[in-house]
């Protein structure tokens, strides 16, 4: 007002309207400052200066319950590129997880104490929050640390969640945005998919994606036999009389059987997996064993590839944990909770019926799967699609990332299946470049 009333007194004075203009742009970029107590300044073990913004600290779930969340602006322009919200699933497991070894801007050396820069951030074009999920997974807590929960009250306090995010950040009400679920993400993505949706919040939301997701526990169980059987994993004789005693008229059931034989066989085929993981495992166990005697590594170190030592290392760090804005009464970050997966109930044996309403509201969707995972296998997640009776608007097609085949798609109306090869359960850690492109084309809309 005082800034008015002297342009109104000297309005011919161009070195005050200047001023006035300095003085409003300071207000505006004032204005757009974020939430300063959860700003995080710097963080041990990071030698490069970021271009973007982050923030770490806590959003209220409900009474007592407060999720720990990490966000991160785009680096290309924070104010105009829409908002992503990741999940990892388990049930119990962290999405720090897909922030330190997926997708987000920065990962942990395997020294645990410092970090190199991820070429293929998703917020290279995106800002990107990620929550821990439910409480008592990794930093996120309640008072009374009671921790059995389902997945209706997971999606309720996710959407609680977010709304404390947009009061602490209203500046991203506007922006569009996405939902990202991977795993057991698969039920946490599209039930609070619905809860935005449908809930009196307003955010510019434009759809969501799940990546290598539990859509369905039926198909999933039903199509891991057959990758199995097409992957090498069990012989002919197997196979031969897993289609004698579990089905009929070409019609097999290998997920609900009444046949006491069928099940025995699909038992078989789960031992024959886990033996050829209990396999793999041994001979990384002997490889270490044979180094440690030659005095190279310790017993205590892991392969990478199975690795989450360095990040959780690097996490429990006092001065990271400062950095973060985690309280010093919490216990130490783990990748996953026993404590709360072990008291989880599963609600939904498919989420048939919450995309079809999603999908009815003219949301976007996106199904992708790395195709050499067994957790959360290609084929059922494709037949997931396909049982949603959605007319197939594309045929079923390459798409190509850096002049190479990266997998296959196809469109129903407004959701899509896709996959990329080579990756396994967590596609952004397996296959980086093609998940970034993937990523890419699905927030704008555009080709794959």
């Amino acid at each position: 007002i005082v800034l008015f009333q002297l342009v109104q007194f000297q309005r011919g004075s161009v070195m005050l309207s200047a001023l006035l203009l300095c003085l409003l742009a300071g207000f505006q970029l004032c204005c757009r400052a974020q939430y300063a107590p959860d700003e995080v300044t710097h963080l041990p073990g990071m030698m490069f200066k970021p271009n973007y913004r982050q923030w770490s600290g806590y959003l209220q779930a409900g009474q007592g319950k407060f999720l720990h969340y990490w966000f991160v602006t785009s680096q290309r322009d924070p104010v105009k590129d829409p908002l992503v919200l990741w999940l990892n699933g388990g049930p119990g497991c962290s999405s720090l997880d897909g922030f330190l070894s997926e997708n987000g801007p920065f990962h942990v050396n395997d020294d645990g104490a410092t970090l190199y820069e991820n070429a293929f951030s998703w917020n290279k074009i995106a800002n990107v929050l990620y929550l821990e999920s439910p409480a008592g997974v990794g930093y996120s807590y309640s008072d009374d640390q009671k921790y059995a929960t389902n997945d209706d009250q997971v999606a309720d306090d996710n959407y609680k969640a977010l709304q404390s995010f947009f009061a602490k950040f209203p500046n991203f009400t506007q922006n569009e945005f996405f939902i990202f679920g991977e795993s057991y993400g698969g039920i946490y993505a599209p039930t609070l998919s619905l809860r935005v949706a449908t809930g009196e919040t307003k955010i510019n939301f434009q759809g969501f994606a799940v990546g290598n997701g539990i859509s369905s526990f039926a198909l999933n169980d039903q199509s891991l036999i057959h990758f199995g059987y097409y992957h090498g994993l069990f012989g002919e004789d197997l196979w031969r009389d897993l289609n004698i005693n579990c089905c009929n008229n070409g019609t097999c059931d290998f997920y609900n059987s009444s046949s006491e034989t069928c099940r025995i066989l699909v038992c078989v085929t789960r031992f024959s997996r886990e033996f050829l993981v209990l396999l793999r495992d041994f001979l990384i166990f002997a490889f270490l064993v044979s180094f440690q005697l030659s005095g190279r590594v310790s017993l205590k170190e892991v392969p990478p590839c199975i690795n989450s030592t360095a990040q959780m290392n690097w996490l429990n760090r006092g001065d990271v944990r400062k950095a973060l804005h985690i309280p010093d009464i919490l216990p130490p970050w783990d990748i996953c909770s026993d404590v709360v997966g072990e008291q989880y109930t599963t609600l939904y044996s498919t989420v048939k019926d919450v995309y079809l309403k999603l999908l009815s509201l003219g949301l976007r969707a996106l199904v992708y799967n790395g195709d050499t995972d067994m957790a959360c296998n290609f084929l059922g997640d494709r037949w997931f699609v396909e049982d949603l009776g959605i007319k197939a608007t594309t045929e079923y097609q390459t798409w190509i990332n850096d002049d190479q085949v990266a997998g296959f798609y196809q469109r129903f109306g407004n959701i899509t299946f896709l996959t990329v090869k080579g990756a396994g359960h967590m596609v952004p850690q397996w296959a980086p470049s093609p998940a970034f492109h993937m990523f890419q084309s699905f927030i704008t809309n555009g080709p794959y």
